[in-house]
């Protein structure tokens, strides 16, 4: 029996999610409603991730406070990489790094002449008004993009869900795909790194690469500096977990988990639901003082614990 000190949870069972959307980007929820909800479902070390936008942050580090919840700034950069477009996850980054605020204006440069471009693309697969009725989802429409269009198709009952609306439209050889030319791969992991923040490669079971390939796209993530991989995300299966478990073993990367939260309604997996880090992973959150703070509370989901 301990006497005088708080129960602590061991750092790789902290429910930690780092990586999830709000309405500064592509979410539904404002920051401090994401933080609430993601609160609410037992997460104890959060990061706001918004897609090339740093906005939401203050918001959600005041909710965050206010409710006792460990709290890092983050942010996710979108990167063309060959003829993919893939996703860096920066982690305790400072928002006012000025390499990492101007890199993300310019990556951002361009969405809404994208977003013109796919409303006259699905015009002519017969779909009218979808650059018009996507602006209607967006807050911010600096910020317009794919799934803006995928809410205003699900609106319309052209399509069941947003992941419908991916498959049918508006992935590449889809009538409704433009293409865009994001980051650079070294710029996106420059960016986080000068911003004293940690890469983490996003959902990398998602991309449409072979072993060769994503071999070479994580050789060449961690030239750059990219530290991390995550492991555990909404859009990975069990397999999917296990081979990017190895990987970050044999590698010796820090593995990350993360919701990827759009919004309600919209995510496989909710706030709290994901499964734990594999055994035997470094967490990316290791040696965070965030980190022990939120496992000296002793707090932890049930999934986790």
């Amino acid at each position: 029996m301990t006497h005088g000190r708080a129960p602590t949870v061991p750092l790789p069972h902290i429910d930690a999610d780092l990586h999830s959307h709000s309405c500064v980007s592509d979410g539904t929820l404002t920051p401090a409603e994401v933080v609430r909800r993601a609160h609410a479902g037992g997460v104890r070390l959060f990061a706001l991730t918004d897609h090339d936008h740093l906005g939401g942050l203050a918001e959600a580090r005041a909710e965050a406070q206010r409710l006792g919840m460990a709290f890092v700034g983050g942010v996710e950069v979108s990167v063309s990489w060959g003829d993919e477009t893939v996703h860096v996850v920066g982690l305790r980054i400072d928002p006012t790094a000025q390499a990492l605020v101007d890199g993300l204006a310019a990556t951002r440069s361009g969405r809404q002449e994208r977003a013109r471009a796919m409303g006259e693309a699905l015009a002519r697969a017969g779909i009218e008004g979808a650059f018009e009725g996507a602006l209607r989802h967006v807050s911010n429409p600096a910020m317009v993009g794919r799934t803006h269009f995928a809410r205003y198709l699900v609106e319309q009952g052209v399509c069941g869900d947003v992941r419908e609306v991916f498959r049918r439209y508006l992935v590449e050889g889809k009538p409704g795909f433009v293409p865009h030319r994001w980051a650079t791969l070294g710029d996106a992991v420059g960016w986080i790194v000068d911003a004293g923040g940690v890469a983490v490669l996003a959902h990398p079971a998602r991309y449409r690469l072979d072993a060769a390939a994503l071999d070479a796209l994580v050789d060449e993530f961690r030239a750059f500096g990219g530290a991390g991989i995550e492991v555990v995300c909404a859009s990975h299966t069990r397999d999917d977990q296990r081979r990017f478990a190895a990987i970050a073993s044999r590698l010796g990367m820090r593995a990350s988990r993360g919701s990827d939260f759009h919004g309600p309604g919209e995510n496989r997996v909710e706030f709290g639901q994901l499964p734990a880090l594999p055994e035997g992973l470094v967490p990316v959150w290791h040696d965070w003082p965030e980190a022990a703070r939120a496992g000296a509370s002793g707090l932890a989901s049930a999934g986790c614990a």
